[in-house]
């Protein structure tokens, strides 16, 4: 367990985060307490996180930073402490969705990463451990920060229609995460496609994958196993991947269609009334 005497700056983008905060308490002249009345946190939460016992929030440092006069400079940092919590394996996808410009994906039974409420990602990140949850949900939820860049992704969403059916946490859990994904509906960059059962077999059979592009590198391909992650820009891969995607683009619904496949199904299964 690290303290103020032996907290490592260098050992984690966590405990640089922690040595950094409490560098900018001291130089305002303050307490841990008297920081937490000013920001409305317990002086003992910002002891933790100083001793990076505690994962921060965006909100924390956003918080933080105004009373501090930091210049954002938490609210920065915050993001490289979020994505290092990310499983190890999954920590270079994260940076791969940080650089793309365009991202393809295909899912089979779960809605993606970066479309899925907080509700929806704590109930299927808390299947068998529940160790951690606050922070690995925020570690999840930060990653769709990359729709707020200046110049944020293309995002294409190709969901099976077994995902809309296939219920995650609970019936409110879904109401809210199918609510979620019509919110959407105008938007240029991000775009939902439902593959209905009526396609039968179809190009994506082999289970789910992520394409990504960039604007000077290849593309590289995605694609996950328990507890591993396997991105491969090989090029006869890429090729036969990006035609398969082409193919489920084809067999699936348009995007309005898609739109009104979900606010059916959140009628049907989820009993709500959608205007």
């Amino acid at each position: 367990m690290a303290n103020i005497s032996t907290l490592d700056a260098g050992a984690s983008p966590l405990h640089y985060y922690g040595f950094e905060l409490r560098r900018y308490r001291e130089a305002a002249g303050l307490t841990q307490r008297q920081l937490g009345e000013i920001i409305n946190y317990t002086g003992s939460l910002i002891g933790q996180i100083e001793t990076a016992r505690k994962v921060p929030t965006l909100e924390f440092s956003q918080r933080v930073d105004a009373a501090l006069g930091t210049g954002g400079a938490l609210t920065r940092l915050v993001q490289l402490v979020l994505r290092s919590q990310l499983p190890a394996w999954f920590q270079e996808v994260a940076e791969l969705e940080a650089r793309a410009t365009q991202m393809d994906t295909f899912h089979t039974h779960l809605i993606h990463g970066l479309l899925q409420t907080p509700a929806y990602a704590r109930a299927v990140l808390g299947v068998l451990d529940q160790g951690n949850l606050d922070d690995r949900t925020a570690a999840r939820l930060a990653r769709q920060r990359i729709f707020e860049k200046g110049e944020p992704p293309q995002f294409w969403a190709v969901i099976s229609e077994a995902a809309l059916h296939q219920e995650v946490g609970s019936p409110q859990v879904m109401r809210d995460q199918l609510a979620h994904l019509l919110s959407f509906e105008g938007n240029r960059l991000i775009n939902v496609q439902v593959l209905p059962y009526s396609a039968g077999a179809h190009a994506g059979s082999q289970g789910s994958f992520d394409l990504f592009h960039f604007v000077s590198d290849p593309p590289i391909v995605y694609t996950e196993g328990y507890s591993s992650g396997h991105p491969t820009a090989n090029p006869d891969t890429v090729r036969d991947c990006s035609l398969r995607y082409d193919h489920l683009q084809a067999a699936a619904l348009s995007v309005k269609k898609s739109a009104e496949v979900i606010r059916q199904v959140m009628e049907d299964r989820y009993g709500e009334q959608v205007a």
